[in-house]
């Protein structure tokens, strides 16, 4: 008997437990809090290795936005919705050194033939069509040597660039001209080595392009001309180089890519939010430089979230006019509802305005 009795108060207590549990996990549902965070993150050999990429880098970037989120939910297995990740990693962005398949100096009929009004080239769609129409079927990686002449704020002058085929279209190599061979400290318009050319072209790039304020992972090829001495003969090539920020060095095709992820909820996915946090400026231009926060208590201006949403357009449109459709931001703001507290509104530009996400 003593048996069957505590089994019969187990059971019941099973039964009565059975409501009273089912609050409890209800409220802590209630109760859950999502952590967010934000991340900068380079990836290392051993996160390269454990994506099982033999190479050490990325071969496109679709790869890249497709592995990354699992990888950052294995990472930050806590952090939910409204994190942010900025991943850096290195991207295999092939740029073969070429030489020259063909050397070609235009003649009048050439520009004639390709529609052109004048026998000259004043910008980069008149080149195309020149080029189209001297090779309508080019061979991918082809490299052109063009000798032609180009009109520059009404001065026309005989230049030579390197042109290279790549996958549907032309990408232009910029020439040395004589005079800059002469101030590399040539007496002919080539060099004597390779190992010349790639010492002095990057010190001729850095003042070339001085004032164009190149930006670091700018890529840029240049051709020059070399003597052959087994075919006794000058041959052009053409080589690529890196901006690092500060100095330009030979392209070995493999650069730092970032790409910025944000988790919605479910998983990471690639993203451009900007987390922004309102200043006392911000408050003042819409007219809550008093306190430098937003009042929403009952019946108070900011109780409605569309009269912040109104404001937060207002602060985003002024500070960031260049922002373009798709911008996301992550506004955080003071607010006050009897106690001073910290909210953030998710917003997205349309158009014209932002919208709520």
């Amino acid at each position: 008997m003593k048996k069957i009795f505590y089994s019969f108060a187990i059971l019941s207590l099973l039964f009565t437990s059975c409501n009273p549990m089912e609050d409890i996990y209800a409220e802590i549902d209630a109760q859950e809090v999502v952590i967010s965070g934000e991340s900068v993150y380079t990836l290392s050999d051993a996160d390269y290795t454990a994506l099982k990429l033999n190479f050490g880098n990325f071969s496109n970037l679709n790869d890249a936005k497709t592995m990354l989120p699992a990888f950052l939910s294995r990472k930050y297995p806590a952090w939910g919705k409204e994190s942010l990740a900025a991943v850096t990693f290195k991207l295999f962005n092939k740029k073969n050194d070429q030489k020259s398949l063909i050397t070609y100096k235009a003649n009048d009929q050439d520009y004639t033939d390709a529609g052109l009004r004048f026998p000259n080239i004043s910008n980069y769609e008149q080149m195309l069509q020149l080029l189209n129409s001297l090779y309508p079927t080019p061979d991918n990686r082809v490299l052109v040597s063009l000798t032609y002449t180009e009109r520059d704020s009404g001065i026309n002058s005989e230049v030579e660039d390197g042109f290279i085929y790549s996958n549907g279209t032309w990408e232009k190599s910029s020439g040395i001209t004589l005079d800059e061979y002469k101030a590399m400290g040539e007496s002919r318009a080539q060099f004597s080595s390779e190992d010349e050319a790639l010492v002095k072209i990057p010190v001729y790039l850095k003042n070339k392009l001085a004032y164009e304020a190149p930006k670091a992972g700018d890529i840029e090829g240049v051709m020059y001309k070399l003597y052959d001495s087994n075919d006794r003969v000058v041959k052009s090539y053409v080589v690529f180089f890196i901006y690092d920020g500060a100095n330009w060095a030979k392209y070995n095709n493999v650069i730092n890519q970032t790409i910025k992820f944000g988790h919605d909820g479910i998983s990471w996915v690639p993203d451009n939010t900007v987390k922004y946090t309102l200043t006392n400026a911000d408050y003042t231009l819409v007219g809550n430089g008093q306190y430098n926060n937003f009042d929403v208590r009952t019946g108070k201006a900011e109780e409605p979230e569309t009269k912040r949403l109104e404001k937060i357009n207002t602060i985003l449109l002024n500070n960031f006019p260049s922002s373009t459709d798709g911008q996301k931001y992550i506004v955080s703001y003071n607010i006050y509802n009897g106690a001073n507290d910290v909210w953030s509104l998710a917003v997205i530009k349309e158009g014209n305005a932002y919208v709520k996400q």
